[in-house]
């Protein structure tokens, strides 16, 4: 059956005014348009709902049935539809965000503040995972969406490309790489390393920058999380590559000058891409919506995401200084 709502909205028209040309002007039709719409809604229908003389339009039996009813079941359709086209303007709920370490540590806590200030009736939730976690909350739906280390092997996601940071050379300052402006992967060769783990988005990249450089070092640890990393270069066990976001976590001992770990960035630089997904095909909540804009504004705004940063790291380093 193919019957559209301009045709019922026709036909109550007519039921009101008992004249199609009054009601042509009371909805803005033609005469011959409304007679039209009568005559193809009992098409669909199969039965008679008007009688049409010189004088009048009276509705059968069955046409005063159907008006009774249909002006009832139209009311409360345009009742759901506006309470639907409110939802659009609606910014409340819950929303869900997965995001990796280093991104949640240092770029995430800014969004929930600014979220709580600026949107209060909407609670933006945190899960805290490593990359691949937090990529498959996405995938199953567990998030919302996620902010993730860009890779491969995500086509079943939709992204959107956040901010763009680079890797650097993290040392003790009693290393020569700390009386270096910069350093070059070659420089690298010989070197024990303190990496992240294969659950980091950024460790495919390091591993493929070194083999490209012909840098052949060794892994002296492979950890989960950046302090340990930094934790273990005091301890002297080696130096890292990290990326420019992991930098606020770097550590600083009391009572000294602050200056015990430095980073030099690395040449060619090597970046690596921060990215909002969400599943395809799947829309977000005007709610979930908002919080994607936020995180984008703030993630434009980071200072030191799109830029090389070089300097010594201490107490007083919350943020890298600007080159």
């Amino acid at each position: 059956m193919n019957i559209s709502l301009r045709q019922l909205k026709v036909f109550l028209a007519v039921a009101e005014h008992g004249s199609f040309s009054r009601a042509g002007e009371d909805i803005g039709l033609t005469q011959p348009a409304v007679s039209r719409c009568i005559r193809e809604l009992e098409q669909e229908l199969g039965l008679k709902l008007v009688d049409r003389t010189t004088r009048e339009v009276t509705l059968t039996e069955v046409g005063a049935s159907l008006s009774a009813t249909l002006a009832r079941v139209l009311d409360e359709l345009e009742s759901a539809l506006r309470d639907t086209h409110g939802l659009a303007e609606e910014r409340r709920g819950r929303v869900r965000v997965a995001s990796a370490p280093t991104i949640s540590a240092n770029l995430m806590p800014e969004c929930i503040s600014t979220c709580a200030a600026r949107y209060p009736d909407i609670t933006l939730m945190l899960r805290d995972q490593v990359q691949t976690l937090a990529s498959d909350s996405v995938r199953h739906g567990e998030v919302d969406f996620g902010v993730i280390v860009a890779s491969e092997g995500a086509d079943d996601l939709v992204g959107e490309p956040i901010m763009v940071e680079p890797f650097l050379v993290v040392c003790d300052r009693s290393h020569r790489f700390a009386k270096q402006a910069q350093v070059t992967w070659k420089e690298l060769d010989g070197e024990k390393l303190v990496l992240l783990d294969y659950a980091s988005g950024s460790r495919p990249l390091i591993d493929r920058a070194l083999a490209e450089h012909g840098a052949y070092c060794r892994i002296a640890q492979e950890v989960g999380h950046a302090i340990t990393v930094f934790r273990m270069i005091e301890a002297g066990i080696g130096i890292s590559i990290m990326p420019a976001l992991a930098l606020p976590a770097m550590p600083s001992l009391p009572g000294n000058d602050g200056a015990h770990l430095v980073a030099r960035p690395l040449v060619p630089q090597l970046d690596r891409t921060i990215m909002l997904v969400r599943r395809k095909n799947r829309t977000l909540s005007p709610a979930a919506q908002s919080v994607w804009a936020l995180i984008q504004q703030i993630a434009a705004n980071t200072p030191h995401a799109l830029s090389t940063i070089s300097g010594t790291i201490g107490a007083t380093a919350k943020t890298p200084p600007q080159p």
